[in-house]
This record gives C-alpha cells, structure tokens and sequence, in this order.
C-alpha cells in the first residue's frame, strides 16, 4: 500500500517502528499477521483511505522496523504497547483497531491497554489466542516449535542460510496444491510479496514471536469488550478455523459474524470486494457514520 506520508517512531525499548498513513477521516489502524509487512492490507488499505486516515505500522523485526533491541519483548502484550506508541506519536486520540491473524490478538490487547481510545474492532481471520494449539485442528505446532527453536539457536549461520532458500514459485504452488490458499482466487503476485518478506526475516524473531503468540490468550477480555466489533472469518482458513471466529464473536457482547465462502486464511486478498462491502456496512453504520456521507469527522 503507497502512504501519503511516512516515518518512524521509538518504542520504550528503544525499537525503532515504521509507519505509513494514507487517506483522511476518522482514524483506523491496521495491524498484520505475523511475518507480514502489508500483505493482507494490499486492496482493502486503499478502499479504507478513500474515507478514513488509515495508519499502517510495521512489527519489530518486520518490514521497514528496526529488530527489537530487546529480545524479550516480542510476545503480544509488548506488540500492543508499540501499537499505543504510535498511537500516541501520531496524536491518534480515537480509532478503529483492524487485524489479521495475530494483528487480531494484538488489536486485542491493545483495546485491553486503552479501551477509552478504541471505537470499534475489525477482526479478520484472527483468534483470541493459543493459535499453535488449533493450526490445522491439531497441537502439533505447540509441540514442535520449542525443539525447532532450540535448533535454530544453536545452528544460527545454517539456519539463517536455509530460511530463505525456497523459492516463491515453489511456494506458491505447494500452498495452492495443499488448500492453504485459494489458488484461483489469489494473485501470485501477492503471495510473492509476502512469501519475499518472510524469506528475509530473522527466524529468531519469527519462531519466537510464534511461539509467544501461541502461549498469549486474551480470553478473559471477550466478554468486557464494549465497542462494536466484526468478526470476518475464512471457510476453508486451516490456520485459524473459523469456528474460533465464531466462539469469539458470541463471546464479544453484540459483536457481528460473517462467514467468507471458500476463502482461506488469506481471504483479505483472495476476496477483497466481499470483505470491504461488508466492512463499509459496519464502518458507516456502527462506527463511522458519517464516514460515507460527504461529512468528516475529526481524524483524532
């Protein structure tokens, strides 16, 4: 997504963070899925700007962000309080939290840090937590990825010559072959952007950031959740099954559901038009009404 300005901000730590804002209007921020720097935000970011003033930032360790000076602080809890940083470096006193995958966990906690500065939430093929104990409707993943870590810490130079040796071509057709994304619906283009950004990363940030996002649960928020809330989640989403989605949207008081037919956990780009019809609804009519209107409400 191309930014009207951009810049960066320093987290408690000392982290430098990446920003983007594009657009003018009541404020949303969009937060990623791990490992992302924009990918689920490539069409839905653009139709946002054209009514609201979109924030997008980037993760420490990820995209334009500096790596976290302080190893320690990659769980959620730490990615919300960066949030609230550029929350704040921007004098963003309102806006609506957005999130993708683990972006759902920290719009969460973020809400939990500020509720009084959070308007609404957009949670999109997201859970509440523990996501390492439900990929593929099994605990595999929780069990395996201490051991996987522990070898990449000892291994670094090999493991960091391997991380980003498979090809987005290659990619792309396994994760087409294996369901994991819609392959009709999906541009390869898309997936090459996302696919390049992950073989770059630094694997001690992303294995422990996944593993910290699997032990994080903002469970016992569900229920105090007092801002209109929609839920989208994925028919065919093997990294967050839906029936999460829809636990949570019971769970979260009035908040709304909507099934996305034969989309994956990358429905935001396999089927960006059905996503934003239904986003503007609930934008125009429970958070933002005048959004749509020709009227501007004040962007903080």
């Amino acid at each position: 997504m191309e930014y009207d300005r951009q810049g960066f901000a320093t987290a408690e730590d000392g982290t430098r963070l990446f920003w983007g804002v594009r657009g003018e209007g009541p404020v949303v921020m969009l937060n990623d899925g791990i490992g992302c720097d924009g990918f689920a935000w490539n069409y839905l970011g653009p139709e946002l700007a054209e009514s609201h003033r979109v924030v997008h930032w980037h993760y420490r360790g990820h995209g334009r962000s500096g790596p976290p000076r302080d190893r320690a602080r990659l769980d959620v809890p730490a990615l919300a309080r960066d949030a609230l940083t550029l929350l704040d470096h921007l004098e963003v006193g309102t806006a609506t939290l957005f999130g993708h995958s683990m972006g759902t966990q920290v719009a969460l906690e973020t809400y939990r840090l500020v509720p009084d500065r959070v308007n609404g939430l957009v949670l999109i093929c997201g859970s509440y937590g523990r996501v390492t104990e439900t990929f593929h409707g099994s605990d595999v993943l929780k069990r395996t990825l201490p051991g996987i870590i522990e070898r990449v810490q000892q291994h670094t130079g090999l493991a960091r010559a391997l991380w980003g040796r498979i090809p987005p071509k290659l990619a792309f057709r396994v994760a087409r072959l294996s369901g994991e994304i819609d392959g009709l619906a999906i541009r390869e283009d898309d997936f090459a952007h996302y696919w390049d950004h992950i073989n770059v990363m630094d694997p001690e940030v992303f294995l422990p950031m996944l593993r910290l996002a699997g032990e994080h649960s903002a469970e016992d928020l569900l229920e105090q959740i007092d801002v209109p809330t929609l839920v989208l989640a994925a028919e065919k989403d093997t990294f967050t099954p839906p029936a999460l989605a829809e636990e949570m949207a019971r769970r979260i008081p009035g908040a709304e559901h909507v099934l996305v037919r034969g989309g994956s956990h990358a429905a935001p780009v396999e089927q960006p038009r059905t996503m934003m019809v239904r986003i503007d609804k609930f934008l125009s009519e429970r958070v933002h009404p005048d959004a749509r209107t020709g009227g501007r409400a004040p962007p903080r």
